[in-house]
Formats: structure tokens, sequence, C-alpha cells
């Protein structure tokens, strides 16, 4: 699995993204409904801090007495001390009644004469309860007795101060208390709380929605990818795997899709919804009120400005962390690799020594490394309580001078949460969505790599059983690069059964004339034609059927003797497997495992190369085409085993026409043509006898291999 690539960068992120949106289409409306249903539930999130603020001031509101109503009370209690027209009907009353003494009238009568109302307030209570009068409040009668015991609470009572009153609630008349004893709002408060709950609920449901439909676009945009690119690899040409490494292509198949589809669902909702909250609380508390919106603004500005001080001291530190560890890494992996040398020539110290002081270096980055980012999570909990704190501090003040009520305090403290956490996830989720533009960037560098080209007009078709096998190299021309030509003029007849050597050194051309007369590339000038029919007019695949090929590098998959040796066929016998098993030279070996030609076997080194290739020369054996191609089969195994090996591959070769290419010449002796190549050209031709009489280029690459 190759190793995933760090911090890579979008080359176009701009037209990367435009890009991945515009292959997107298929699933915008899941896409662009889950990104509605984001910032719907961000808004649902905003509303909460007001109504949680209405909650708090109706509590607040309700713990407290009614001392506005109190205070009614107080002013129709003494109007009937101040108004001349009730004290003028009482004085009346008082004078023609005999309920009153001679003295109480005189007291009562000089009190009316005084400018000062407390003196009538102070009278006798025998005739302050004949000058209060009862009145009703809230459907509560306040008697004169209630009145009266009013104003002896308040006589050493300041009434205009809510405090000193505040104190003698307790002390009330009972009728009085209850009209001003505290009373909590019990149905606004279950009203606001159903609909909080309803806007909560809305809002799982919703982050569920978002969650569902913009993992499935994902999902099955990655799905789509991945057939698309399954696809792609069929009709690319052997050009794009020869000038791309494995790893690289296999990265693009499976991290990069997965970055695309993981980031996608990751970034692209949180990245909408901290906008929406970012935005959306700033909004809110601007219009809840300014000077606390500019005092969290302030105080977050504050806050994030040591984190970015911060940071930028770390990052460096962090670069250098990867640097110092690839460089451990190296070493680690060459003395490791090399160890018998280093062991041999005593170099243990050495390497040892040098070990520690790599491991140092990168002991020393990552302790500045990580203590500096271990500083990101309390300043952003500093930042966090340093606005909660400024908001709480200015909030008081605003609240002693009644401007704003304690509620606001609370959704402030809440829209402060709302307008920090967005940023950092902002953040994140830029960097996410980066990071799946690169990988979308190398995805479609891949799908839009150029294909082989198209052969479904081709109608012309040769059956393997009834093509005779003859072939010839017109004039060949080719080049992998268009300046620079390998093969400049080749060609050569094949005849039917004939066993035809193609020797050289290396960078001559020998495995890229197979390739040619496969059809991996296109040939840039002349013909190849099988039986007379042109390469050019038959499709890849039936060229590919006509041909068996045992490579150097041998390849078994995960699964039994038998599916490795009937591999892409049907209609095979287990007596036709056995029968191709004892041709080669494999059957003994196949005896010995457990379950024979069933047991389970896979290209790892349980295997000796000598018995993997005699197991592919099987399979050639049973694909049984009417050519073979022998690209150095022999190279990897020793002299007792190239002997098996030979002799399975005449047993494989008779009867067909076969292209042997081999660097020990020794094994092509007996074939009917060699074919020496050079510089892309052919410049010896015949068999080996007749060449080494020449004493040419052939002779003298023969002897040199059996040279003391």
């Amino acid at each position: 699995m190759p190793r995933p690539r760090r911090n890579e960068k979008s080359k176009d992120f701009k037209g990367a993204v435009k890009r991945l949106f515009k292959e997107m289409k298929k699933w915008h409306v899941l896409l662009f409904s889950s990104l509605i249903l984001a910032i719907v539930g961000s808004i649902l999130a905003l509303i909460t801090p007001n109504k949680l603020s209405l909650i708090t001031d109706t509590i607040t509101d309700g713990i407290r007495p009614d001392v506005e109503k109190l205070e009614v009370i107080i002013k129709n209690v003494e109007s009937n001390f101040s108004d001349q027209n009730k004290l003028s009907a009482n004085y009346n009353i008082i004078m023609n009644s005999d309920n009153f003494t001679l003295e109480e009238k005189q007291i009562f009568s000089i009190a009316l004469t005084s400018e000062n109302k407390d003196d009538i307030m102070s009278l006798d209570e025998h005739i302050l309860l004949e000058l209060l009068d009862e009145f009703v409040l809230d459907d509560v009668t306040l008697t004169s007795k209630d009145q009266k015991e009013l104003l002896d609470l308040l006589s050493n009572v300041n009434k205009e101060d809510e405090q000193a009153l505040l104190k003698t609630f307790d002390a009330l008349p009972k009728n009085i208390y209850n009209l001003v004893k505290p009373r909590i709002n019990t149905s606004l408060i279950k009203d606001i709380v159903i609909f909080l709950i309803i806007i909560n609920v809305l809002g799982a449901v919703f982050e569920y929605l978002e969650g569902y439909l913009l993992c499935t676009a994902s999902n099955n945009f990655a799905r789509n990818l991945r057939t698309r690119i399954s696809n792609k690899i069929n009709v690319l040409p052997l050009k794009y795997f020869d000038s791309h490494e494995m790893g690289d292509i296999l990265s693009r198949v499976t991290n990069d899709v997965d970055s695309v589809a993981m980031n996608l669902n990751q970034s692209l909702s949180s990245l909408v919804s901290s906008v929406t909250l970012f935005l959306g609380s700033l909004f809110m508390m601007f219009i809840t009120n300014s000077i606390m919106a500019i005092t969290a603004i302030v105080a977050t500005i504050i806050g994030f400005s040591l984190m970015s001080l911060i940071l930028s001291k770390s990052q460096k530190y962090f670069n250098q962390k990867q640097v110092e560890l690839g460089n451990l890494n190296a070493h680690i992996e060459e003395i490791y690799d090399g160890h018998s040398i280093v062991k041999v020539y005593n170099g243990s110290k050495k390497a040892s020594e040098e070990f520690d002081e790599l491991n140092k270096k990168l002991y020393d980055c990552n302790r500045k490394s990580q203590f500096l980012s271990g500083l990101m999570q309390p300043i952003m909990g500093f930042v966090g309580n340093f606005g909660y704190v400024a908001i709480c501090i200015v909030g008081a003040l605003l609240t002693m001078n009644n401007i704003i009520s304690f509620g606001v305090i609370v959704a402030f403290m809440i829209y402060v949460r709302m307008f920090t956490s967005p940023l950092s996830q902002i953040a994140q989720s830029m960097t996410g969505l980066q990071s799946c533009a690169a990988a979308s960037e190398r995805v479609f560098e891949f799908l839009d790599e150029k294909e082989m080209s198209n052969e479904k007009s081709f109608t012309k078709y040769l059956d393997k059983n009834e093509v005779k096998g003859n072939i010839e190299f017109k004039n060949v021309k080719f080049g992998y690069n268009e300046d620079k030509t390998i093969i400049k003029n080749f060609s050569a007849k094949i005849k039917a059964g004939e066993k035809i050597a193609i020797v050289g050194p290396t960078g001559a051309g020998k495995t890229t004339m197979v390739n040619l007369l496969m059809k991996f590339y296109e040939i840039n000038g002349g013909d190849i034609l099988i039986d007379g029919v042109s390469i050019n007019e038959l499709t890849r695949e039936n060229i590919h059927d006509l041909f068996v090929m045992v490579l150097q590098d041998t390849w078994l998959f995960d699964g039994t003797v038998s599916e490795n040796i009937k591999f892409n066929k049907d209609d095979v016998t287990e007596e036709d497997i056995w029968q191709a098993c004892e041709t080669v030279g494999v059957e003994h070996f196949v005896k010995t495992l457990p379950n024979g030609i069933n047991a389970l076997i896979n290209d790892n080194d349980s295997i000796s190369s000598g018995q993997k290739q005699l197991i592919t020369i099987a399979r050639g054996m049973i694909e049984d085409a009417p050519f073979l191609i022998l690209d150095e089969a022999t190279s990897n195994v020793d002299t007792r085993t190239e002997e098996l090996v030979q002799k399975a591959m005449d047993k494989l070769t008779h009867g067909k026409t076969s292209f042997i290419i081999a660097h020990r010449l020794s094994t092509i002796k007996n074939a009917d043509l060699i074919l020496v190549m050079s510089d892309g050209n052919i410049i010896e031709q015949g068999k080996h006898d007749e060449l080494m009489k020449e004493k040419g280029f052939y002779a003298e690459l023969y002897n040199s291999q059996f040279q003391k």
C-alpha cells in the first residue's frame, strides 16, 4: 500500500473545486439539499439564545416581588390624604359623627390645616381608619385595616428606595402580600420550552438528514469514480503504466478516492454550517446589543491574535519534524537492509552514533512542536473564557444602568461560543477541502489520460483454432517519444511453428518488439501481419487471445493451484489440469501439497521461483494458443531448475510459433532463427551454428558469457 502524502495542496484550488462539483452533477440534488439543511439547522441554533434569554428574564422577573404594584398600592393609600375632595367629605363625616370625641375632632381639624400630609397620616388609628377608603385591585379588596398596617410598616421606610421596600416584603398585610408576591409566568416559560424542544428536535432531524444525504452523495460519487477508474485502467495504453509508478497509480485508485469521499462528507457541510453560524451569530449579536457585540468581537480578536502568534512560531518545528523523521526512517531502513554488511565491517558503533544524532534532532523538533501545539487547546479555552468574562463585565455595567436585562448576558455568552467555535472549524474545513481538491485533481488527471484507440469498428477476426502461425514484420518503426526512434526499420518473416530467439544487449529493443506484436504499443510506421492480416485491423482482445506469454516475473494470485492454472478459462477439467502439470513436470510438487490442485497458494516465498515458473508454464499449456512468447523465463532460477523449466518450455513450444527473449544464450541454441538486435535494428540473423561461424556480434556476445 503506498504511503499517504502529507499536506499536499491543490495546484488550482478554484478550478479543482469547479471540476469536482461539475463531476457531481448526478448528485447535485442530494448535495444541495444537505447544504440547505445544514444552513437551516444553523439558523435554528441561532434562535435558541434569544429564547433562553427570554426564559431567564421571565424567571428573574418572577422570583422578585412586584415592587411596581406595591408602589401603586402605596400611592392609592396616600391619595386619601392628598385628595382635598376626599378630605373635605371625610371632615364633614367626622365632625358630625358621635363616634369621635371633641378632642379627636380638634386634632383632626388642626391636622387638615397643615401643609404636611404626614401630620394627617400620623393621626390616631380611630380617625385614620375612617379616612382610608376600601378599594379593589386585581379582584382583591384592600380594607382600611390593610392600608393602616401598610402605613405603619412604611412609617420608617424610604418609599423611594426599592431595596428598602423589598426588606419590608415579608411583613406586608396578607391581602397586599398576595397581590405583590413573586409570580413566575409558568405559562410563558412552558410555551418557550415547548418551542425550544421543537426547534432542537427539528435541528437534530435536519442534522441527521443532512449527514445522510451528504454521505449518500459522497459515497455514490466515490463509487462512481472507482467504477470509472476501473474502466479507465482497461483502456489505458501500456505506455501510461511504463511512465508512472505503480504505487502512484494505486494511490490514485485508493487513497485519493477515499480522500475525496471523506473530505466531502466531513468538510463541506461543516464549512457551510460554520460560516452560517459565524455570520448569523455576528448579525444576532448586533441586533441584540451593539455594545456587547463589539465587546465580544474585540475579546475574540485578542485571543486569536495570541493563537496566531504561537501557530506562526510552531509551524517551522512541525515542518522540521517531518524532515528529521524522514531522515531517521531512511537511516533505519538503510541500516536494516544492510545489516549483514554493517556487522561484517564492524560498523554497528558508527551506525548507532548516527542514529542517536538523528534521534536527538527529531526529539528536539518533536518536543518543541508538541509543546507549542499543546498550547492550542488552553488558548482556545482562554479565547472562550476571555470572551465570557468580557461579556459578563460589560453586561453587568449595562444591566446596572437598566440598558439591558440579565437574559441578554446569557444570550451573549452563547453567541460568543457560536462566534468563536466556527473560526477553527472553518479553518479545518478549508484544509479538508484543499486536500479534497488535491486528491480530486489527481483522480481527474488519471481519468483524463489519453486512451487506446477505439476498436468498435473493427470487423476482422482470427480464430485461434484456425490460425496457421505466420507473422511478418514489414518496415516497423517505433519510438516511445516522437523525437527518439528505437526501432528504425525492422523487417522479418516468421513461418508457422518456428522457434524465434531474439537476443541483444539491454536496450536493444527485444521486449519492445514483443510489446508491438501484442499491440501493447501502437507502431509509428510499417505494419505487422498475422497470417496476412494487419494487427491494425484486429482488436487487441483478439490478438491477446492468439498468444501465450511466460514472463520473467511470475505471477500467482491468492487461490488454488487449479484456479491459477486455468486462469480466465471455464471449460477446463481436472484431468486437463493434471495433464498440464505432468507435461511441464510440476505434477510431483502439486501432489505433495495438501488437497493437491485444490491447495491454496499465493505469490509468496513458500513456493520456489522454479515451481512458480512451472505453474505459469502449465497455465500457458492450458491456454493452448498458436503463438508463444517467452520473455526471460529462466533468468530468475538456478541451473538445475533452469533445466526443468527448459524441458517444460520445449514441450510448451511444440507446434507453436514461438518468440524467445533470453540473456542466457545457451537456452536458445536450438532455435530455428536467431534475431540479433542492436539499437532497434536486426544486425544479424540465422541459426546458432551459422552465427558462431560468422564470428560477429552474436559470437562475441555468446563467448563473453563463458569467459573466465
